[in-house]
């Protein structure tokens, strides 16, 4: 038992000296590489301020009742318990993001990609005019967008789509696009994916046009001939590091749906058919100041998104 008890003591110990002696090398390093880092200094000052901090403070309220008038009071993992055993709300709000996102995320991510392939090989003097018109629906807030989705959407005669389905015999009567519970994750799904064209949109466009030519008449003289296989072959590994941001942000953005949920279906939307995560936690910190449980929700969502990230970067993340 004593022998045990000193192989603990001794493997501490060495632990410690261990961690000691990374924190001596650092300090060197940093000191003869002192310029460096004091040009770092003030990203990494508003790195911890606006992103370390905010979400050490989430980690710690989600384990307090906390309703902003009173302290924080400690009720260590009740939240937890409160939002995946008793919140059926919570849980319906899960599973329609899960299936936003797996619908969203693969398909405006290689829509994105397809179409900013389909304008790098236009003339330069096009490109511009393109890009503009598929980039425009990412900058434009959800609110305009809302006035034209919610006329295409409207559940009454009058809706472009009940009018162009009723005229093509599809329907007999308009469809309650935005009311029913069978169509209001759809409707979501199809803006999201008309507003896709994002960051990393941008990104696939730039990585695109850098490729080198020389690797195009390098591949022709082994053999490849079609524009699939140049895409296949030289396009898509050298536009890797484009690849991993734009499907970072693509999952970001495809966990994160807010806007399009409010404006288009309300708070809360009809037997909480379009409630997301975000939606949740919005509903919890801004309208009943349950900020404790807000901050368990946030914790939640934070860690699907490192979860989901870190997948990415297995799969497209450079080993280098």
């Amino acid at each position: 038992m004593s022998e045990t008890t000193a192989e603990m003591t001794g493997a501490a110990v060495k632990t410690k000296s261990a961690a000691s002696g990374k924190l001596a090398i650092l300090w060197r390093e940093m000191k003869n590489h002192k310029v460096s880092y004091l040009f770092l200094a003030p990203f990494l000052i508003i790195f911890t301020l606006f992103t370390i901090v905010p979400v050490a403070t989430s980690f710690v309220l989600s384990f307090t009742y906390y309703n902003i008038v009173e302290p924080p009071r400690w009720i260590g993992w009740s939240n937890y318990k409160l939002l995946f055993v008793d919140d059926d709300v919570f849980l319906k709000a899960i599973v329609n993001t899960i299936k936003f996102a797996v619908i969203t995320g693969p398909v405006g991510y290689t829509m994105a990609f397809l179409l900013a392939w389909v304008i790098s090989q236009i003339p330069v003097k096009y490109r511009f005019f393109y890009t503009l018109c598929f980039y425009t629906p990412a900058i434009t807030s959800a609110i305009a967008i809302s006035v034209v989705w919610l006329y295409m959407f409207s559940g009454d005669r009058y809706g472009l789509i009940n009018y162009w389905l009723i005229k093509l015999g599809v329907f007999n009567e308009p469809w309650l696009w935005l009311q029913s519970i069978k169509t209001q994750l759809l409707v979501m799904i199809i803006v999201s994916l008309w507003m896709s064209m994002g960051i990393g949109f941008l990104a696939f466009l730039a990585g695109l046009q850098n490729v080198p030519r020389d690797y195009y008449e390098a591949g022709a003289i082994d053999g490849i001939r079609s524009r699939w296989q140049e895409l296949w072959y030289i396009t898509v590994p050298s536009v890797k590091p484009q690849l991993l941001f734009g499907a970072v942000m693509q999952v970001v953005s495809s966990l994160q749906v807010f806007d399009i949920s409010i404006q288009l279906l309300g708070m809360p939307s009809v037997l909480y058919a379009g409630h997301t995560v975000m939606t949740h936690l919005f509903d919890y910190a801004f309208i009943r100041f349950e900020m404790g449980y807000a901050a368990a929700v946030a914790v939640v969502l934070f860690l699907m998104m490192v979860g989901l990230n870190r997948v990415i970067f297995k799969w497209l993340g450079s080993e280098e």
